[in-house]
């Protein structure tokens, strides 16, 4: 089984979970400071929010979570044989959780990552800021895969 990963920028991270707890009748599964997530059962959603003033309403990534290194290691092959380039990261610490993935480039250029969490990580643990996953773009304003800490 999996489920859909949406990731949005937000300009109000109160603001936003209020709402999207309100519209999928769901509470947060886990609010952080700039962080929030939901693991919608109905439609099976893992909505991620990124507070990021001035380009809140766009998307951060995509991704599909998973729920087993094995499923990734199977996405990973399988994407390589369809001739995707992918950037694969173990054990990383990212959005608030210990996790494997392989990432993925779309053709224009959305970033798409196939997930599986192993653990939840404490503040303590992330690296940088902590505003893990947030949008790095280059100059032409387009997301590039790897371009964040870690993600």
């Amino acid at each position: 089984m999996s489920r859909l990963q949406l990731a949005l920028n937000v300009s109000d991270l109160d603001e936003a979970v209020a709402f999207y707890t309100s519209f999928f009748k769901t509470e947060p599964a886990k609010i952080r400071p700039g962080y929030a997530n939901f693991a919608i059962e109905e439609p099976p959603l893992k909505l991620v929010l990124f507070e990021n003033p001035g380009i809140g309403g766009t998307i951060n990534h995509l991704g599909v979570e998973v729920f087993s290194t094995d499923e990734v290691v199977t996405a990973t092959k399988y994407l390589a044989d369809q001739g995707m380039v992918t950037d694969v990261e173990v054990g990383t610490t990212c959005c608030h959780a210990l996790q494997d993935k392989v990432w993925v480039q779309g053709p224009d250029k959305q970033r798409w990552e196939v997930y599986t969490v192993l653990a939840d990580a404490s503040d303590h643990e992330l690296s940088g800021d902590g505003s893990c996953c947030a949008s790095d773009t280059d100059e032409d304003a387009t997301l590039t895969i790897g371009s964040t800490s870690c993600c």
